[in-house]
């Protein structure tokens, strides 16, 4: 069975407290100013029946950790990349050179670049925490319990019972650039059409598209190297042959 690490928020227990946000970047040593995760206020609506008391919906966010992740094909160096694992996508951080090319390609805003590291970040699920067998900072943290991680594809947790009990019923962020998003949400979370497109870099299209033409100049370099050592070859053993013909 394939691992999918996920998360699912119930938004009807989010209070905005913010303590998975400042959980988040304690844990994780995200720089002043700069948030792995978020909470976004989704407005008023009336309750169904009263004639008061409207209700403010909040919907915390951070990198979906998508199936089809665009940052991924935008990683100029393969620093970014989907564990196969775990299927998280993982930033390596020895590879990331901080061109910030996967931060347009993510339609949530959910990459930038790290003020104290010059290299890409994101939330990643806190994989320290995970390795002691705790989980994320932020599920951890949180006074209502609205999160819940673990894998998806495992009936065993209580991550994958929850995605199999209300499949039919849960939401994800829209974007104009289907990802397929990993994050969750049970209740109402409020408007989730707010995600963008993802915008490739001009360089990594252009990469892409002269792959062929790049693969063929290749191929014919080859062959000409090919060609060259056949005709040194020839050349050697012809000498070889007029060597042994003078001493006869």
């Amino acid at each position: 069975m394939v691992k999918q690490l996920a998360m699912l928020i119930d938004a009807s227990k989010c209070i905005d407290c913010k303590a998975c946000v400042l959980a988040c970047k304690v844990a994780n040593h995200v720089p002043e100013g700069q948030w792995r995760n978020w909470i976004k206020p989704a407005g008023d609506r009336p309750v169904p029946g009263a004639l008061t008391h409207p209700v403010t919906r909040f919907q915390p966010g951070a990198c979906m950790h998508c199936e089809n992740p665009t940052c991924v094909a935008a990683c100029p160096t393969g620093a970014t990349y989907k564990d196969p694992d775990t299927g998280v996508v993982v930033i390596d951080e020895t590879l990331c050179i901080g061109c910030g090319n996967c931060i347009p390609s993510c339609p949530y805003g959910a990459r930038f670049r790290n003020t104290l590291t010059r290299r890409a970040d994101k939330c990643n699920y806190c994989p320290e925490r995970r390795a002691q067998g705790l989980p994320p900072a932020c599920v951890d943290t949180c006074p209502t319990k609205a999160r819940v991680f673990g894998d998806i594809n495992d009936p065993q947790t209580e991550a994958g019972r929850l995605y199999r009990e209300h499949k039919d019923t849960l939401t994800r962020v829209a974007a104009k650039t289907d990802t397929k998003p990993n994050m969750y949400y049970l209740g109402d979370p409020g408007p989730g059409d707010w995600g963008g497109k993802a915008v490739m870099p001009a360089s990594m299209v252009a990469l892409k598209q002269s792959a062929p033409l790049i693969k063929g100049v290749v191929a014919l370099s080859g062959l000409g190297v090919l060609a060259m050592l056949g005709r040194q070859f020839l050349n050697a053993r012809t000498k070889d042959e007029h060597k042994e013909d003078d001493h006869a």
